[in-house]
């Protein structure tokens, strides 16, 4: 998957929450509203083979994501991990990242490669990684593809007056809309005013809320499918310093459980607001608590195992649905990856993680970051909160086979500095895919179940 946010400004922090296993919060299941997600993009070819070009692009966009709302958290909160700092200083392995941007010639072979796909019918099974549904912003309602992200906590889709080439994307026009209420100040250097309106997700409404229409995107965001991105997260991330859509619309009385699961899987992908649906799972959801003034769905005391030997312990996981990897410490991910039996740090094929990590003042300029496995013996790797191990299947663990070796795989867990220090992880869609999760906003809490 292309990350869901994919231009140039970006989104989050870390900070330290206390968790342990728990019983569920919200005793059954209760009804809610289903929003379908569709899948359109993939770090997989269709023949099988990793896309390197779309993970250059995936790690860009991640950096750039958490870069954002470290800038955010600070704003809001006058620290980031708990400690003061200034812009670009590092306090206990927290640090604002530069921009992280791309090579040319890798965004034009993707430019090339979107246009050939949006020429052709996407289905469940090829495309898997983007989880987008529909939302309508204004009275009349304006209809928007928006990525639902638990990592991040903003709105924003193109305004009518966006100046980027992405031609295919819809716009919101605030002139359409009685119920727009415009607000001073800027979001970004990309955006224009933030605004106040009407949002609607699945009859799902939250009046008054807080958006941007962005005025400019960048050119590599053309290649996204989908429109913006609805935040899921805490205020602390947001750049509006208000609450973000779900937390309107818990306090406005539009849900009936102040909690909502995703199920991500190559078909009957979904949102459910307002509880969680039991059809899409089996057994006891498994709850563990978070520490929401990080902004962050943050658990603490997690463990990463492959098979039944612990590799690395006690770290903090941020679970991120707009993220499509799961991302480490490098040297944390290199423990885990010693564990695998076959397992290589894999030699970039061009200069363009050289181009990407140098954007990212990395000073180790060989390290990608990427690791294979033998196609034949994938690994079996899981993560533990104390209770239940929560596996990676073969399948979402593997991004494909080099386009030389097709004996040789390419890992899903991926070592980068992303600005977290050294004790974070983003927990992004190649974990989530293989459980069911629930976010509850009123007893802080982030719980797992096994799927049906």
């Amino acid at each position: 998957m292309f990350n869901k946010t994919s231009l140039l400004i970006a989104a989050t922090l870390a900070a330290s929450a206390v968790a342990s296993p728990a019983p569920a919060p919200v005793a059954g299941t209760v009804r809610g509203t289903i929003i379908p997600l569709r899948k359109r993009t993939s770090l997989t070819q269709s023949n099988g083979a990793f896309d390197y070009d779309r993970t250059i692009a995936e790690t860009a966009d991640i950096i750039n994501k958490h870069r954002q709302n470290l800038q955010n958290h600070q704003k809001n909160k006058g620290k980031v991990v708990g400690v003061d700092i200034p812009s670009h200083s590092k306090i206990k392995g927290a640090v604002i990242k530069p921009v992280a941007t791309i090579p040319r010639d890798v965004q034009a072979r993707i430019d090339r490669s979107t246009k050939r796909r949006q020429s052709e019918a996407l289905d469940d099974e090829s495309h898997d990684n983007l989880w987008a549904g529909n939302i309508t912003i204004g009275t009349p309602g304006q209809k928007f593809l928006i990525d639902f992200d638990t990592g991040s906590s903003d709105l924003w889709v193109p305004s009518s007056t966006c100046t980027s080439s992405s031609l295919h994307k819809s716009r919101f026009n605030d002139s359409s809309s009685s119920s727009a209420k415009a607000q001073p100040g800027n979001f970004s250097i990309e955006y224009g005013d933030n605004s106040r309106d009407t949002v609607t997700v699945a009859g799902v409404t939250a009046t008054n809320q807080f958006f941007s229409p962005a005025t400019s995107l960048s050119s590599k965001f053309a290649s996204n499918p989908s429109d913006g991105t609805l935040g899921l997260a805490f205020p602390a991330l947001s750049k509006f310093t208000k609450d973000p859509f779900f937390i309107s619309a818990i306090s406005q009385g539009s849900v009936k459980a102040k909690q909502f699961g995703f199920f991500l899987a190559r078909q009957g992908s979904e949102l459910f607001l307002g509880g969680s649906d039991d059809s899409k799972y089996s057994g006891e959801l498994e709850f563990h608590d978070i520490d929401s003034s990080s902004g962050f769905w943050l658990i603490s005391g997690a463990k990463a195992k492959v098979g039944s030997a612990a590799a690395v312990t006690g770290f903090d996981t941020i679970i991120d649905s707009g993220t499509t990897l799961v991302v480490g410490p490098p040297s944390e991910v290199a423990k885990l990856y010693a564990n695998v039996a076959g397992s290589a740090v894999m030699n970039p094929p061009e200069q363009g993680w050289a181009f990407l990590l140098s954007a990212c003042q990395n000073t180790d300029l060989s390290y990608a970051g990427l690791y294979t496995f033998p196609c034949n013996s994938p690994p079996e790797i899981v993560f533990n909160w104390g209770g239940s191990d929560w596996k990676i299947s073969t399948a979402n663990i593997n991004l494909g086979h080099l386009q030389s070796d097709n004996k040789t795989c390419v890992g899903a867990i991926v070592g980068q500095d992303i600005g977290f220090g050294a004790n974070v992880w983003a927990l992004g869609d190649s974990f989530m895919k293989n459980v069911y999760t629930v976010f509850d906003v009123d007893q802080k809490a982030v719980g797992f179940a096994a799927l049906s």
